[in-house]
């Protein structure tokens, strides 16, 4: 029987700012030790690994997509197979997202689209060139057109939360409007607002829901914490969605996902405001990094959790982590490189294979290549994250993110030939 007791969060070691801490998620399918890299698997798959190679890469949990499930093969399959981890064959945590970001990033606002460049644009008219509008956002929710064949959709807070309670994950995102730097400050207001009027709507139909499903584990909702590099909005959505509750006075948000735009020059500052507003018995989730630097800044200040999908994105195009920078295994030097990926490297591509190999691989346009790449990226971020938790608990983080980002940014990151 469903239980919100059967969620939970427990601090432990804290570095000496207040902010960074390690900790323990309790979930209804395992815990998680804090921090921790959550590994990407979209569409209820780790593109080129199996679950049991994330088990062995050390992966803890896996967050999928909601958006892309309920295109396919839409929430009532996945429901029907007893949830996320039981579809897809992993018995760990399981998170979702809330599909915001999907639906928004099609192109979405009032007088809005996104895009990367935005040369000679101004204010919020930030066009998607060479792209059809597909998504366009109102004060109830969100109309687009499905990327598969161009069919009409509509979410709002109440059908992301239905999608993600079908899915099943042991944690949830609240539905909230994604902005981008582009955006003006006049904008980022509004879009708050929007998306602190949307979080409480997800709290009444989780509450709704959670109520209704009672045959099924029970899912913890974070709220998005919204308003990009302005430390007031930041400071303000993190006090608002603290404090809120469902109508019936009954459910708060169970932790809190640090999202939108955020200045990778300013990353730690931003979640540092974040997590001295943050209850502290709540996680806090960062949404979409993955990069070593920003790993240490948001472990420093107070991040629990992080997901991306760079690792596996950058290995299925041959680029390669290594603790003393990043190197494509497709270039000539390592055609006859017969050396692991990288010197002292536990994972199985590492001790089983040489970059000639993957060279080869690649260069023959084999998958294995792809995978192989894959296994050891997801196994490189997952580790480093667990040697930064490992020494937040045993006092010496400073020293170890001084020593480990001196060696990896040695040759501007990127790793020397072999």
């Amino acid at each position: 029987m469903t239980s919100q007791d059967d969620f939970g969060f427990t601090p432990g070691a804290r570095l000496p700012n207040g902010l960074g801490r390690t900790g323990t998620i309790t979930t209804p399918h395992g815990t998680v030790r804090t921090p921790a890299f959550v590994v990407v698997g979209t569409k209820a798959a780790v593109k080129a690994m199996l679950p049991e190679q994330v088990a062995a890469a050390g992966g803890q949990a896996v967050l999928a997509n909601a958006f892309h499930l309920y295109l396919q093969p839409g929430p009532g399959i996945v429901d029907a197979a007893g949830g996320l981890g039981r579809f897809m064959g992993w018995p760990g945590p399981t998170l979702t997202d809330s599909g915001g970001f999907q639906v928004m990033s099609l192109g979405s606002g009032f007088r809005k689209t996104l895009a990367m460049d935005t040369t000679g644009l101004q204010d919020d008219d930030v066009i998607a060139a060479g792209h059809e509008r597909r998504a366009r956002v109102d004060d109830d929710g969100v109309d687009f057109k499905s990327p598969l064949d161009g069919s009409p959709h509509r979410f709002t807070p109440e059908v992301s939360m239905g999608v993600q309670h079908r899915l099943g994950a042991d944690i949830m995102f609240a539905f909230d409007e994604l902005t981008t730097l582009f955006n003006t400050r006049g904008y980022q207001v509004e879009a708050l607002e929007r998306t602190r009027r949307w979080a409480r709507r997800c709290l009444d139909e989780h509450a709704r829901l959670t109520g209704a499903r009672r045959h099924r584990p029970y899912q913890a909702l974070f709220g998005i914490i919204q308003g990009a590099q302005y430390e007031d909005l930041r400071r303000r959505a993190c006090r608002e969605l603290s404090a809120m509750r469902s109508s019936d006075g009954g459910l708060p948000f169970d932790g809190y996902g640090i999202g939108g735009a955020i200045e990778k020059a300013r990353l730690g500052e931003i979640v540092g405001w974040c997590a001295d507003e943050l209850p502290d018995d709540r996680p806090r989730h960062l949404l979409g990094i993955s990069e070593p630097d920003d790993l240490f800044a948001a472990c420093a200040a107070g991040a629990d959790t992080f997901d991306c999908v760079n690792p596996s994105r950058v290995a299925r195009n041959a680029a390669i982590y290594t603790a003393d920078g990043r190197y494509n295994v497709t270039t000539a030097a390592n055609r006859r490189a017969f050396v692991p990926l990288e010197d002292g490297c536990d994972c199985y591509t590492c001790t089983h294979c040489t970059r000639a190999y993957l060279h080869h691989l690649f260069k023959a346009h084999e998958i294995n290549g792809k995978v192989l790449a894959t296994v050891h990226n997801e196994r490189f971020t997952v580790r480093l994250v667990d040697r930064i938790r490992r020494s937040m608990a045993d006092g010496d983080f400073e020293d170890f993110r001084a020593e480990w980002l001196g060696r990896y940014n040695a040759n501007g990151g990127r790793a020397a030939s072999p």
